[in-house]
């Protein structure tokens, strides 16, 4: 949709937030506690899932970000959120954004697809992550639909899945998480998942009597930890949504000063993603022409130039 045709009213959307009473604290060893916990988050991010706002991309493609950094410190890489931002923005079109920026794809797939399990997707993710295929993980996805069919709460499947996929291939567990964060979206109906629980995987939720302090999927109280760390997830989302929120309120607002041929489309590339080359070109805009709107509207207060660099700018909500 361009983005100058999206009703105020459907930007301007109020963000939920998780009650005070149900944020989750720390970690947290009684089962119950943790479902009631967890319950109330995935409520809240639950309606803004479904309420479907017109920055709903940009708000996904951000927390892909965030998991793909994550996942980058899992592996033992540098690249934090910019440097991965600039892999995947600054390269030459259709062309390999190397092992950092690959890990970013996954997540980018992740967050701009329907959940999608079957073995096919299993295979080619485990590529983008850089990990090797082990012909065991072809059997997780029948593994996910008989729990899926069992109809068990999201979070209790996402720690069965995590543990069938950590017991097929122990090396595998980037890909884990990943598969986690589609097996929600699958539970809940969401048409599109939301990368949540990579950022999480070395947080406190997890900290306990496991190997190196921590609980891994096959020890006592991993199911109590993991709804922990779906309901700080969602706190992180919800907080991250609560951000963009205004500052897409404000784009939409200063839309109608702008007289720059194209804008409309730049705008709404705006909306859907995490961020948008200063030197954007399209058919009906020029970078010279991309580079004045983005500086007209960064002085509109309407964006925000995420690099602080003077060239190869982005920007962003």
């Amino acid at each position: 949709m361009d983005a100058a045709l999206i009703p105020p009213s459907s930007v301007l959307i109020a963000v939920p937030a998780i009650p005070g009473w149900a944020l989750p604290r720390g970690s947290m060893a009684d089962p119950v506690e943790a479902a009631f916990i967890v319950g109330a988050a995935l409520n809240s991010l639950d309606n803004l899932v479904r309420s479907d706002p017109p920055w709903a991309g940009a708000w996904r493609a951000r927390l892909a970000l965030t998991s793909a950094a994550a996942a980058a410190r899992h592996v033992g890489r540098s690249e934090d959120e910019a440097a991965l931002r600039d892999a995947w923005m600054l390269r030459p079109p259709d062309s390999d954004p190397g092992p950092a920026g690959r890990l970013l794809a996954a997540w980018r797939r992740l967050a701009a697809r329907s959940p999608n399990l079957d073995a096919t997707t299993l295979q080619s993710t485990c590529a983008l992550l850089g990990l090797g295929w082990s012909p065991q993980l072809a059997a997780v996805p029948e593994e996910i639909d008989r729990h899926l069919s069992e109809g068990r709460p999201a979070p209790l499947i996402a720690a069965a899945v995590l543990r069938a996929v950590a017991t097929a291939a122990p090396s595998a567990g980037l890909l884990g998480w990943w598969v986690a964060d589609q097996v929600l979206a699958l539970r809940l109906r969401w048409a599109l998942p939301v990368p949540l629980l990579m950022a999480g995987a070395h947080g406190a939720a997890f900290r306990g009597a496991g190997r190196g302090g921590r609980l891994r999927p096959a020890d006592e109280g991993f199911d109590a930890a993991l709804c922990l760390a779906v309901a700080q997830a969602s706190a992180r989302a919800l907080r991250c949504a609560a951000e963009i929120a205004p500052r897409a309120a404000r784009l939409q607002t200063v839309t109608p000063k702008l007289r720059a041929k194209g804008a409309g489309e730049a705008i709404a590339r705006l909306f859907e993603d995490d961020a948008v080359p200063g030197t954007l070109a399209t058919a009906k805009l020029s970078r010279w022409g991309a580079r004045r709107l983005f500086e007209r509207l960064e002085a509109l207060g309407a964006v925000r130039e995420l690099t602080g660099r003077s060239s190869f700018k982005l920007y962003g909500l």
